[in-house]
């Protein structure tokens, strides 16, 4: 009988998408994630559903939008009534591991009824307050701390490699979860490792967003680069683990972050928008039905991740999932795909925004709590940007006249997405009309057409 594909989450944390080679990022930092894309399967275009740490992990442990889990902030415990991924593949007969940041519990260290139903831990609930660079400190199933030699994502690397050679001879899911690329938050810095920094620092590759609106960048984009590289060699070395202990043709990987870095570019931190350079993710799988996969174009979802593990399993995807698996389009399979992605935004702000293939369009509720309400009956267009003509991302295009018919069409799209997500359709009040300041004008069709 044949054995179960064993299932890894290689799982970062506030990691740009264009960190990567396959994005065009030409500073040689993701050797093998891009080896990981180009061999197997990469999703183009992937978005996170909600870019802040625990609403988006909320998601991608149970495949539902995270006003339906209920963490829609920080700091709200995930439900213990949610089935988590854990659940389900332990249900199929996999053991189950967690090591790193969690982020989904009420507190240091995380009790057992509060770890998603996962087998085996080595984690922390917020690992940037429990740990630092080289001073990694997690808890392990009694919750008694841990502390592992060496630098935060070797340390944890080190600890997933010993994982997975005690439990190679059974079907397993290991969910890693790093903290970097995040910033440090006690000292707001990219602590990569010792002399990383500087080999990216000064005139190097800057992303056109951050050229142009400077933020942060200047001071952290080095460190930063530091940490992505260092994350890309642990990729590395637990491929190469698992090719050592002859598990490589029977393991399916997927990679993937939470969100992404603006660097205090789009707002006073470096996420909480909905901007690309907050949302869009590298994302890809490897092994498995994903071999030679190639690029997958369409736009896909955080929560469109978790039914793609279990239906790569051959388990049963459940109905309470909000997202959808991608295995259809890996197989070529594209009709009835969405054609935009829903994206929930708090703490920063109520927000609401679709993101298609040419156009962004986002939405701000006004009179609610950022912090504590997780929704609203009205809102205001925000944003609006042409990602054809305005990749970066530089001109917002809200309210000008001749992009008002977009907005429309895109207002209804946008309500539409909420209501699937199981909100309640709101009222969205257009923008004041600004000036066209000679602005071209664009048909619904050329709305609607596919790049």
């Amino acid at each position: 009988m044949k054995k179960k594909s064993n299932v890894i989450v290689f799982f970062t944390d506030q990691q740009r998408f264009d960190t990567t080679g396959v994005h065009g990022n030409p500073l040689g930092l993701t050797p093998n994630f891009d080896r990981m894309a180009m061999e197997g399967t990469h999703i183009y275009n992937s978005f996170t559903c909600q870019p802040v740490c625990g609403p988006a992990r909320s998601s991608l442990q149970t495949g539902k939008y995270a006003t339906a889990t209920g963490c829609y902030i920080n700091g709200i415990p995930l439900r213990q009534d949610e089935k988590t991924l854990a659940h389900h593949f332990n249900e199929a007969g996999y053991h189950t591991g967690y090591i790193g940041k969690w982020h989904l519990a009420g507190q240091e260290p995380v009790l057992e009824h509060q770890r998603g139903g996962y087998q085996y831990w080595l984690g922390a609930n917020v690992l940037e307050y429990s740990s630092d660079a080289y001073d990694t400190v997690m808890y392990d199933n009694d919750n008694k701390p841990v502390k592992l030699p060496g630098y935060r994502v070797d340390a944890q690397t080190d600890a997933a490699i010993r994982y997975i050679d005690q439990h190679k001879d059974e079907p397993f899911f290991l969910f890693l979860s790093y903290l970097e690329p995040h910033h440090q938050n006690h000292s707001d810095n990219y602590p990569a490792p010792r002399g990383y920094e500087e080999r990216y620092s000064g005139s190097q590759f800057v992303p056109g967003d951050l050229a142009s609106l400077g933020g942060t960048a200047h001071a952290h984009l080095g460190g930063y680069y530091g940490m992505v590289k260092r994350i890309d060699e642990a990729l590395g070395r637990l491929m190469d683990s698992l090719i050592s202990l002859g598990l490589e043709e029977d393991t399916i990987i997927m990679f993937t972050s939470d969100h992404g870095c603006h660097f205090k570019t789009r707002n006073s931190e470096y996420k909480r928008s909905c901007h690309d350079s907050s949302i869009r993710v590298p994302t890809a799988f490897t092994g498995g039905c994903f071999k030679s996969g190639g690029r997958v174009k369409e736009l896909v979802s955080l929560v469109d991740l978790p039914p793609t593990l279990l239906d790569a399993a051959g388990i049963p995807v459940p109905d309470s999932m909000q997202g959808r698996s991608v295995l259809p389009l890996v197989r070529g399979e594209k009709e009835g795909w969405p054609e935009e992605v829903l994206v929930q935004i708090s703490e920063s702000q109520v927000g609401r925004a679709i993101r298609t293939q040419r156009w962004k369009y986002s939405v701000r509720a006004t009179g609610v709590n950022d912090s504590k309400d997780a929704g609203a009956d009205t809102y205001g267009e925000d944003f609006l940007y042409d990602l054809q003509s305005d990749p970066h991302e530089l001109n917002n295009l809200i309210g000008v006249e001749a992009f008002n018919h977009i907005a429309a069409e895109l207002r209804m799209r946008l309500i539409a997405r909420m209501q699937e997500a199981g909100e309640t359709a709101p009222t969205i009040k257009p923008a004041e009309v600004k000036l066209n300041s000679g602005a071209r004008r664009v048909s619904i069709s050329d709305l609607r057409k596919k790049l």
